[in-house]
């Protein structure tokens, strides 16, 4: 039994169409400047022919080879996402065949916390030592349920998709994990569809989400380093849900971790909920500034409310 679940691979991809704020300015209510102060984002990647799973796949792939190793070898596929290409079958069942993958394959949903909490479920097999080699993956086709004359919403979420392989190991990896949920905040953050085959679009209680968000991220950040005995000094990254930029700004304040040490993609990606803490990761072990040995806390909050973190050795 592995004692540890590390990070032995990363994988990401974006499509190719990018949706700049001016784009978004000559069909709706809302100028760069509106956007860009409001939430720190600039642009967005949308699909135009590619499904969840088409996206899901790319980011695998690269999370495989990074991780050397191939597709049937792995024990289990968890795909965390809010925008699955069908009711049923699982996304996931697709990804897995597509990969050519022979394991257990199914799809976790928790909005924009669904790549932390796929990442603590997959943390339990491989401890428990029902699995030793997990492909996690979080991936969003959100231009599909965004209302795109919706100046609030429209605005923030773009799609994209991102994936780590874990691998059961003796050197040292996740050291603490921790979820929660309060579904008090249904209303808040939802899709508005009444029936499960109606597709609906996102509403968002904005200013009640952001004081939820920093709230509990903060809350959340300050307990997971007591657990570990850490201070925030010692951490080398924060990889935060890519949401909003006051809101990474306001947690990182909190817990007085410097913006230069805190990993942001949203000017260039948006939320992309499920995808956005992959992604983020992905780009920096790519770009060299999360290198192997680093302290990196991830947290993340979505719709329900669900949160959680993950703090881990590199």
């Amino acid at each position: 039994m592995s004692k540890f679940a590390r990070i032995i691979g990363t994988g990401s991809y974006l499509p190719p169409k990018v949706v700049t704020n001016d784009d978004l300015s000559k069909t709706i209510d809302t100028t760069n400047e509106w956007i860009t102060t409001r939430t720190g984002i600039q642009e967005r990647r949308i699909v135009e022919n590619e499904s969840t799973c088409d996206l899901a796949e790319i980011a695998a792939k690269n999370a495989l080879e990074m991780a050397g190793i191939n597709a049937n070898e792995l024990d289990l596929i968890i795909l965390a996402t809010t925008t699955p290409d069908k009711i049923f079958p699982a996304t996931a069942t697709m990804l897995q065949n597509a990969l050519g993958a022979n394991c257990p394959a199914f799809d976790l949903q928790s909005v924009c916390a669904g790549f932390i909490f796929a990442l603590t479920t997959a943390e339990q097999y491989i401890k428990t030592g029902a699995a030793s080699k997990v492909l996690v993956v979080g991936s969003e086709t959100l231009s599909r349920i965004v209302n795109w004359k919706d100046r609030s919403t429209a605005v923030l979420f773009g799609d994209g998709a991102g994936a780590v392989v874990l691998e059961g190991s003796k050197e040292t990896g996740i050291l603490h994990s921790k979820l929660f949920s309060d579904g008090s905040y249904l209303s808040s953050l939802q899709v508005s569809n009444e029936r499960i085959n109606e597709v609906g679009f996102i509403e968002m209680a904005g200013n009640e989400v952001f004081k939820i968000a920093v709230n509990r991220l903060s809350t959340l950040a300050e307990n997971t380093l007591k657990a570990c005995n850490m201070t925030s000094e010692q951490l080398d990254w924060m990889v935060p849900h890519q949401a909003n930029i006051r809101i990474i700004s306001a947690v990182a304040k909190r817990i007085k971790m410097p913006m230069n040490k805190v990993i942001v993609t949203l000017p260039k990606h948006g939320n992309t909920s499920a995808a956005s803490i992959p992604l983020a990761l992905d780009i920096a072990v790519r770009d060299g500034r999360i290198q192997k040995g680093h302290n990196l806390l991830l947290e993340g909050i979505g719709g329900g409310f669900s949160w959680g973190s993950v703090l881990l050795k590199f």
